[in-house]
């Protein structure tokens, strides 16, 4: 009966733990917010920054649980306890385009700032205060750029419900996915991307955007074949040449706005049925 009891008791603790294990999330986590990075026409502020940090005669990097120096004391109002959040500004080094029109947009939507970590001071003095690095979302290094500490909303989940590959248009505003908070060109559920549509065009945090592809466009933005919409050698070929206007958009995923910027907003994928291009289209839902 013992024996009985305890493997009974055993299985129940399984299906628990297995149960909280498959928990579905209800909103994004502190990292999807607070490592999200951004597209702004809005400069950060650069006479906040990080000096260096102990040992930093060999040492160029500074992570998790590290101590850093900042450039402002008690003279500039710096006090035990403040919180700081710390970016980056970055750029596409290869400078090579994915689709026509990335470079342009990615102008018009201004400059990008990765988002580095987040920092509480513990010691300061007349002009330099020691802050504990209390998360990290890279790297931090010399330099980089410090603003005050301001929480950011974390929009929940829009209720789980069957996805239509094949929905028609919202009739509201589209855009692009311009680029990744990487610079990649492919993303998929849980990574973050960069459109062109931003707090001027009415973008708000917790919006859900639509993610398409038109089948058949003159300009396409994957890799593959020129007219395999419609036809392939040796595989079968319609007798007209079928362009956008004529075939059903290829719906890819979704994603849901965490942060924005007045002309660019930042998306965390929620779902994609396969690849996200660089180029490929977003409409609000």
């Amino acid at each position: 009966m013992f024996q009985r009891m305890t493997y009974l008791t055993i299985t129940l603790g399984l299906i628990c733990t297995g149960a909280q294990a498959q928990r579905v999330p209800t909103a994004p986590s502190e990292r999807d917010i607070y490592c999200a990075g951004v597209v702004t026409t809005e400069p950060l502020a650069s006479d906040f920054y990080v000096i260096s940090g102990p040992g930093s005669d060999i040492r160029i990097g500074y992570q998790q649980g590290n101590f850093v120096f900042l450039n402002r004391g008690a003279s500039q109002g710096v006090r035990v306890g403040n919180q700081f959040l710390v970016s980056r500004p970055v750029s596409e080094r290869l400078q090579i385009q994915w689709f026509k029109w990335q470079t342009s947009l990615m102008r018009a939507m201004g400059q990008a700032y990765a988002d580095i970590g987040r920092l509480r001071v513990v010691a300061v003095q007349p002009s330099i205060s020691i802050a504990e690095i209390i998360s990290s979302c890279s790297v931090m290094e010399r330099g980089d750029l410090v603003q005050p500490f301001v929480e950011r909303p974390a929009p929940p989940y829009k209720p789980a419900e069957k996805f239509d590959p094949f929905a028609p248009s919202s009739g509201k505003a589209k855009a692009m996915v311009v680029t990744t908070s990487v610079f990649g060109q492919i993303a998929g559920t849980g990574a973050t991307v960069y459109v062109n549509l931003g707090s001027a065009q009415g973008t708000k945090v917790g919006d859900y955007f639509r993610i398409f592809r038109y089948q058949g466009e003159h300009d396409e933005t994957v890799y593959q074949t020129r007219g395999t919409a419609y036809r392939m050698y040796g595989l079968g070929a319609t007798p007209v040449a079928y362009t956008w206007s004529d075939l059903p958009r290829d719906v890819l995923g979704e994603g849901i706005v965490v942060r924005v910027a007045p002309n660019a907003a930042t998306v965390l994928v929620t779902l994609s049925q396969r690849e996200i291009y660089a180029g490929d289209y977003v409409e609000l839902e």
